[in-house]
């Protein structure tokens, strides 16, 4: 009788230490899987951001130009237009940074590219535009240099 109550504990026991193991084993994958797919999520989103920002300092800088050239003309317009366009896809971009990333400072420098980029178009003249160009492309460049810690 003894050897059978021994046999059933042990079991018992058996039984627990299997389940405590697989649940652990299954509650740690799922971590790592969340935790895969919020840095595949940030790297999309972060180099969205960056390629969208890419494509605003553009055409900001192309609706300086075309303002300097005929002030009001069509092509001045169409170049406004253009940049009101690549604005609204940069802020989108910038929301989404704002959703993934939960480091402040990375989110500040997100924001700061989003705003230096966005003045290219009043400098009032072509060293200040080409300031401010580079200062948005340091700003993006800075972005980056802090993004990416958190995605490797």
């Amino acid at each position: 009788m003894e050897t059978a109550l021994i046999a059933v504990i042990g079991t018992l026991l058996g039984v627990f230490a299997t389940h405590w193991f697989q649940s652990r084993t299954t509650e740690r994958t799922a971590v790592l899987a969340r935790d895969e797919q919020l840095r595949q999520e940030r790297i999309a989103t972060y180099s969205a951001f960056a390629g969208a920002l890419v494509d605003y300092r553009h055409s900001q800088n192309d609706r300086w130009f075309r303002a300097q050239e005929s002030p009001g003309s069509e092509p001045a317009e169409e170049a406004r237009y253009a940049s009101y366009g690549r604005r609204r896809a940069a802020s989108q971009a910038l929301f989404r940074v704002q959703l993934v990333c939960d480091d402040p400072k990375t989110r500040q420098l997100a924001e700061a590219a989003f705003d230096v980029t966005n003045c290219i178009h009043e400098a009032t003249d072509q060293e200040e535009r080409a300031n401010r160009g580079a200062e948005a492309r340091e700003a993006i460049a800075l972005f980056i240099a802090a993004a990416a810690p958190g995605v490797r």
